[in-house]
């Protein structure tokens, strides 16, 4: 993968004229413009998130937890929460683009850095993928006379055109979007609401929480592996941080604010459609092929066809924008680690403020996962096997910055045992026993790739004198 992007990297160098500092000293330009306020955070994290993300893996969740599907979002969403806390203490010690690269070198040094910026690597060029996937499929649903694949590429370039376009520019366009898919939210919310009213529940009104056979605590955290993807990309606004106007303050309220509202929809939604479902959980765990239009079936069988479209619409369209999101903040990875020269240092150089090259990079791997994937029948689930355990990996090196700057370190004085050492352990601590419930082809992939990534590692160690923090 490195040298597929250092060769990605240097073909579309070659296609831009040199950029040239505004400090006039001859040395390239790698400065990102600030232009965000926090509602643009808000609406990259929660484009990235997408409000209705459960729709793709509610029959999933549904059959993994033993019906106890809102439950699993309220456990995803307390992990996450540690999570989200850790990146408001590091987003503050160090407010550049890089995310959680750039916090595990101020915390942890070099080596761990690049693990972590590797690990995370894989999450923010596959999540994009799957999302693009996700529209492609919707897309075909509603117009099956296109393939799929198409759908998927022609969501790949008007996405890319509109980050390259700018930061500030998409976020516009993403809001509308972002927009859209509350409304269609809310209208599944009441007619849901409205349909229980009048014809009752076809589960316990409780079983979201309980369960609708034997309850069962291994099987929810078990699902929690696969709950996790709704959330992945809420830490994309840190990736940010070097094009926020009013200071890294603003990023945290984002992280947080934007982790809170998610878990909330995804809560209320996963709950409204478990009483909704007309088969019980066991059926779907027995029949897998029905799980990924389950949320569709509850839908239309308990409101209509109309909703069935609606959401299917909105799916399309959000899952596109989710995908403009992550690869918006997958280019300001490889922004980081090519100034860091981590990775080829091209992908450093900026046109405007924009990382074009990073951004084009991003897409051609991203294009590449996803029209893969929609060639093949079982690609999605190839695609989500894979996209957690990179991205889990690279948030228990977060946790393990914050102990390390501010307990080991000491870099800011005494610690605040609370914040600094408990709170991030615990997020640790729950972040291993997710990864240990994942899917073994998911464990394998990803020590696949940290293997990858400490030859790299030693490879660069072997010719490169590290750089300060």
């Amino acid at each position: 993968m490195s040298g597929l992007i250092g060769a990605l990297a240097e073909t579309v160098a070659m296609a831009e004229e040199s950029q040239v500092a505004a400090r006039g000293d001859g040395a390239e330009h790698t400065g990102l413009r600030r232009s965000l306020g926090f509602r643009d955070l808000v609406v990259y994290g929660l484009l990235f998130i997408a409000p209705m993300a459960p729709v793709g893996v509610f029959g999933t969740l549904d059959a993994k937890s033993g019906g106890a599907v809102a439950l699993v979002y309220v456990v995803a969403t307390v992990a996450m929460a540690f999570t989200a806390f850790s990146y408001a203490q590091m987003v503050r010690v160090a407010p550049q683009a890089g995310s959680v690269f750039t916090y595990a070198r101020k915390g942890l040094g070099e080596g761990p850095g690049f693990v972590a910026g590797w690990m995370a690597m894989l999450d923010y060029l596959l999540i994009p993928a799957v999302a693009y996937l996700f529209a492609g499929i919707a897309m075909e649903a509603l117009v099956p006379e296109v393939d799929r694949w198409v759908w998927t590429g022609i969501a790949v370039v008007v996405t890319t055109l509109l980050n390259l376009w700018g930061v500030r520019a998409a976020a516009r366009v993403g809001f509308a979007v972002l927009a859209m898919e509350i409304v269609v939210l809310l209208v599944f919310v009441v007619s849901a609401i409205v349909a229980l009213a009048q014809d009752g529940a076809r589960r316990d009104w409780w079983s979201p929480l309980t369960g609708d056979g034997t309850f069962s605590l291994a099987a929810v955290v078990g699902a929690v592996s696969v709950a996790v993807l709704s959330y992945l990309g809420f830490d994309a606004i840190a990736s940010f941080a070097e094009e926020v106007t009013g200071g890294s303050a603003k990023v945290a309220r984002a992280l947080l604010f934007c982790l809170a509202l998610a878990g909330a929809l995804f809560i209320a939604q996963t709950w409204l459609v478990a009483l909704l479902e007309p088969v019980s959980s066991a059926d779907l765990a027995a029949n897998p092929g029905k799980q990924g239009s389950a949320f569709y079936d509850a839908v239309e069988s308990a409101v209509g066809g109309w909703l069935h479209d609606l959401v299917a619409v909105s799916k399309a369209i959000g899952a596109a924008f989710a995908a403009l999101a992550g690869q918006a903040a997958g280019s300001r990875l490889l922004f980081a680690m090519g100034r860091d020269r981590r990775l080829p240092h091209v992908l450093a150089r900026t046109d405007g403020g924009v990382p074009r090259v990073a951004l084009l990079v991003s897409a051609a791997v991203t294009m590449i996962a996803a029209v893969w994937a929609a060639r093949r029948d079982d690609g999605l689930d190839h695609l989500v096997s894979v996209v957690d355990v990179g991205a889990l990996t690279a948030f228990v090196l977060l946790h393990a910055s914050v102990v390390g700057w501010f307990a080991v370190r000491r870099a800011e004085g005494p610690p605040h045992w609370l914040k600094h050492v408990v709170l991030p352990v615990i997020g640790a601590a729950i972040l291993i026993a997710v990864i240990v419930e994942a899917s073994v082809s998911a464990q394998v992939v990803g020590v696949v790739w940290l293997g990858v990534g400490l030859v790299v590692l030693a490879v660069q160690g072997a010719s490169r004198t590290p750089s300060r923090p």
